[in-house]
């Protein structure tokens, strides 16, 4: 993720005490993945968005062939004995397949990359380099990619019976080279083992496919990924369109993450989930590995017995007990492919939208988003233009997803967090939802122009959210974000490179690496600069809507936006107003620091100072329990409740016997599910030693595994009293083998740090 946060606070303390950002969802992300819906725990502390799903963080252990093995088994130079029967055998078995499923062998049901669209514009991003990717994507147009995967659950590998994917990636390409080209180079991760390779062409002048194997390599590129190179023996040509058949296997890794019964919340099956963003899908197939490339796909997917396959896909259709057919009837880039696959069950929720999850979970989640969904999309289209991707469902994953959400297109991964059984957390997945239309339907080129995904969510999240809930609401969520931009800057120092919203990512960095508050809330800032040029809300909320139809299933820089941008109002490009001192868009995009232009958020004084108020209170030696019981909670939302309980903590410890009060006079916070206001009343009750309440601190560590709740908690924890720092050691005693890799990493390092 990517890192994928939605409306609610994303501060978290690191294990060394700094701060960070959750993956939105990093998801993401995680913002990612979602905007990831909180703050991550990274181990080096400092403010830094940390990915979704990165390393050993997917119970990652055993690994594939290493960069350069496969040379040397008669497959760098030519098939091996045997190779070329099995290659023959699976083309067929997957031509048949794909014809069996209306999908063409030959052009491939879902075509190129866009369809009905009339001529584009020459784009900056048409030649923009992404040094995230081994892959020449330049060279050939993805036309359609399928997968036929079998998922096959068991102890972690390598060894017989280890759990693992295997099965076949077919991709039909067509060449774009004037010269034609010799070589494909494609992502891909020693963890993901090719054993075969095929290639599918018309012989020159019979009109008829012929199957041959090809010889394959793989070679180091960077410590997430490497490259798979196929040789052609004969050159493409030019225009030459031909298919490449791979069969492979991956098992441990960082793109496919693994979990045992004891990690989901139905404590029977095992399950199974891929996270794509930014750069991990090349660990779960062989692809062009960059958001610079969309195209559709197609999937058949077999489970064992009693499981049941999703993915982010426009079609889902269950063929026979075992066997799961998906297709993506538009173009995506590699990072949205997404699966899941584990004990699932789902629930109508509106008239395009249903909840999957667990059958323990199933009741929560329709209960909680029955009715709700369709209104945000429903806000979303008026504002930006139809919602093209047919079906938004959810995903609530099991308890120890770490992550808080990824927006893959269809089908959103999400945490069991967001049921808090009254509704109050339902909104988070507006961001999600607007990512439907910025980062999935219009997408940055390269990672370092991230701020065009989730500076624009942001916006469009605000937008929604102002229609739905006001001004005050929306702006009171806006000043938080700032407050925690304001705090990554004096944390990591405005000049810090990271600080630009166009970040320059070298060869052999990991974008995920470079994620953090900055593409969130200072390319908020950008575009709501943009607003405030035009002068009016209605126009600039159409010009997003043909923004966002000229550049629909594209993936375009910021060269584009603003060029299209000043075309769209020409008496500010009369105005230069691209070039206004101390303004200049060249300054937003490329220097470091605060965002030069700020919106007002002083809508949301109306909720912030009853809070601030009635937090004051609480800070007396005598309580003036007359005077807080004049200030009526009942009617504030979510948002206010935490602003109000963050000015608790920041205020305590407080005088002994004030929080045993509190606990008593407001149920509604210290009985609560929703897990917002569960952090935050953790965090009271360890700062100010109310041993009473430390069972329900105990509880919610139990009920889930989210980095963004459970990393603080620890740290509160172990940097209290003795009774804190046994309760932690005995509280992660019980809890360690529910939580993910990732997660119990980060605690021991907490532990060991405080002990």
């Amino acid at each position: 993720m990517t890192g994928s946060q939605g409306a609610w606070p994303r501060r978290c303390d690191t294990p060394t005490g700094g701060v960070a950002r959750a993956p939105r969802g990093r998801g993401s992300g995680c913002s990612g993945g979602g905007r990831g819906l909180g703050a991550v725990i990274t181990p080096t502390g400092g403010v830094a968005r940390a990915p979704r799903g990165r390393g050993s963080g997917c119970s990652g252990g055993g690994r594939g062939p290493a960069a350069g093995e496969l040379e040397g088994r008669g497959l760098a130079g030519g098939p091996a004995p045997g190779v070329r029967a099995a290659l023959a055998t699976a083309a067929a078995e997957v031509g048949s397949r794909l014809e069996a499923a209306g999908v063409s062998v030959g052009a491939m049901a879902c075509g190129g990359p866009v369809t009905g669209c009339a001529a584009r514009r020459p784009l900056h991003s048409a030649r923009a380099p992404d040094v995230a990717s081994a892959s020449n994507f330049r060279a050939f147009e993805l036309l359609h990619l399928h997968l036929t995967l079998r998922v096959e659950f068991g102890p972690p590998g390598p060894g017989p019976g280890s759990r693992g994917l295997g099965g076949t990636a077919a991709l039909e390409l067509r060449c774009l080279g004037p010269e034609g080209a010799a070589e494909l180079h494609l992502d891909s991760h020693p963890c993901l083992e090719v054993t075969a390779a095929a290639l599918r062409r018309e012989r020159p002048g019979s009109g008829e496919p012929s199957e041959e194997p090809v010889p394959f390599h793989t070679r180091p590129f960077a410590h997430y990924g490497q490259a798979l190179s196929v040789a052609f023996p004969q050159p493409c040509r030019p225009g030459e369109r031909f298919q490449l058949l791979l069969t492979y296997r991956v098992g441990e890794g960082p793109g496919v993450c693994w979990l045992t019964p004891e990690q989901t919340a139905g404590k029977k099956k095992p399950f199974v989930y891929t996270q794509g963003q930014a750069v991990l899908n090349r660990a779960f197939f062989p692809c062009f590995d960059t958001p610079a490339v969309k195209s559709k796909y197609s999937a058949l997917i077999e489970v064992p017995e009693g499981f049941t396959a999703v993915m982010s896909a426009t079609t889902w259709e269950k063929r026979g007990p075992n066997q799961f057919f998906f297709q993506m009837c538009q173009p995506i880039p590699s990072y949205l492919v997404a699966l899941a696959v584990g004990d699932l069950v789902s629930a109508e929720v509106g008239p395009r939208s249903r909840v999957w999850a667990e059958p323990c979970l199933i009741e929560a989640a329709k209960d909680e988003y029955n009715g709700v969904i369709e209104e945000f999309l429903a806000t979303g289209e008026k504002l930006f233009g139809p919602y093209v991707w047919g079906r938004y469902d959810l995903l609530f994953m099991p308890p120890s997803f770490p992550f808080g959400g990824m927006e893959n297109p269809c089908l959103t991964f999400v945490t069991p967090c967001l049921l808090a059984g009254d509704r109050s957390l339902a909104d988070v997945i507006i961001h999600e939802i607007s990512h439907s239309w910025f980062g999935n339907l219009v997408t940055n080129a390269n990672w370092g122009e991230f701020w065009l995904n989730e500076g624009f969510t942001m916006y469009a999240q605000r937008r929604i959210s102002t229609i739905l809930f006001g001004a005050a609401y929306t702006c009171l969520e806006a000043a938080t974000g700032r407050a925690l931009l304001r705090q990554h800057m004096d944390i990591t120092g405005e000049d810090h490179p990271l600080n630009k919203l166009r970040v320059k990512i070298e060869p052999g960095v990991d974008p995920d690496d470079t994620y953090n508050e900055t593409p969130y809330e200072k390319g908020f800032c950008f575009v709501s600069y943009l607003a405030h040029l035009v002068g009016d809300q209605d126009k600039f909320d159409n010009f997003l809507k043909a923004y966002v139809n000229e550049f629909k299933f594209q993936s375009i820089l910021a060269d584009d936006f603003l060029e299209f941008y000043l075309e769209y109002f020409p008496e500010l490009k009369k105005k230069r107003v691209d070039s206004i001192p101390g303004f200049e868009f060249d300054r937003w995009l490329n220097t470091p620091g605060w965002p030069p232009y700020l919106p007002d958020l002083s809508p949301g004084d109306s909720l912030m100072k009853p809070a601030e108020e009635l937090a004051q209170l609480w800070t007396a030696e005598n309580l003036d329990l007359g005077a807080i019981a004049a200030v009526d909670i009942s009617t504030w939302k979510t948002y206010q409740l935490v602003y109000f309980l963050d000015k608790i903590l920041q205020k305590s410890p407080l005088p002994p016997g004030n929080v045993k009060q509190m606990g008593e006079t407001y149920p509604k916070i210290s009985n609560a599910r929703n897990a917002e206001l569960r952090l935050r009343w953790s965090q009271i009750v360890i700062k100010n030693d109310h041993q009473a309440d430390f069972k329900k601190v105990q509880d919610f560590l139990k009920s889930q595994g989210k980095q963004k709740y459970t990393l603080p908690l620890y740290h509160a924890m172990m940097s209290g009293s003795e009774a804190a720092r046994l309760l932690a050691k005995e509280t992660f005693s019980t809890t360690a083998p529910q939580l993910h890799s990732n997660v119990v990493n980060y605690v021991r390092q907490i532990m060991e740090s405080k002990s």
